[in-house]
């Protein structure tokens, strides 16, 4: 780590004044471009404490830049990992205030929940697997807190890789009921198709990205506890939403989500 725990309080309470006054700020690598991995996870850990502090609560957790592809553009190894709250978490064809976001984004993802603890290292798809209680179908929506959409990735962690909020699914089936590297996904924006993919546009298998997050939350000494719900990565690209849209998501074995930005 470069930064003090002053300057990582300080820069948690600049991105969560961000978030909750939906005013954006400038990315925090450009007045502190020496600042590493540990220190972004390090913000982001503040302000969830900061969150739990006034009595929120934590709904999951979230993976990111779970596309091989992404990775290589990004010229990282591995996937971005953050968290969910529960005032973030809207049902099945909500009607969602627009006024609660910067420039939200949506992406569709397979979600899972954990039946029991899983730990790394050395945590793989084999042992991921049998642990999961069953998958659903889910939107994330995402609403970078800078400036134009103007970051780097450690700001994008310390910003808590940009999460805003999430729609789960009604349907939720075992594992071993689906093919999910197979599994496909339509996403319709005001009744046009928009956006297609398949599951394993996420590491291959979305278990895989269930596995990398033991394995990297082992690296701070945590685990996976059983009953985490678990946003895997997005299968389609970002969509940007506005006022009066409507999405619509089809999944293959997996009924469809829905919600309308009001």
């Amino acid at each position: 780590m470069t930064l003090d725990q002053s300057t990582i309080r300080q820069l948690a309470e600049r991105l969560e004044n961000a978030e909750l006054n939906r005013q954006p700020v400038t990315k925090i690598t450009d007045d502190y471009p020496e600042m590493d991995w540990d220190d972004a996870y390090s913000i982001q850990y503040e302000i969830r404490r900061r969150k739990e502090e006034r009595g929120g609560k934590i709904a999951g957790l979230k993976m990111g830049l779970t596309s091989q592809a992404k990775m290589r553009q990004m010229g990282v190894s591995e996937p971005v990992y953050g968290f969910l709250t529960a005032s973030g978490s809207y049902a099945d064809g909500a009607e969602i205030d627009s006024a609660a976001f910067i420039h939200p984004r949506v992406e569709a993802e397979v979600a899972v929940m954990t039946r029991t603890e899983l730990a790394g290292p050395g945590c793989n798809i084999g042992r991921v697997l049998p642990a999961m209680d069953f998958v659903t179908a889910a939107l994330e929506i995402i609403d970078s807190r800078y400036e134009n959409f103007r970051f780097d990735l450690k700001s994008v962690i310390a910003d808590n890789t940009s999460a805003a909020g999430f729609v789960s699914g009604s349907v939720m089936r075992e594992a071993d009921a689906l093919d999910l590297p197979t599994l496909g996904v339509v996403m319709e924006k005001n009744g046009e198709v928009v956006e297609t993919g398949a599951g394993a546009a996420v590491l291959g298998h979305p278990a895989n990205s269930v596995a990398v997050l033991a394995n990297m939350l082992a690296a701070r000494g945590e685990v996976i506890p059983a009953g985490t719900f678990i946003m895997t990565g997005g299968i389609t690209a970002a969509v940007a939403v506005d006022k009066g849209d409507t999405i619509n998501v089809r999944f293959q074995d997996l009924g469809k989500v829905s919600f309308r930005m009001g």
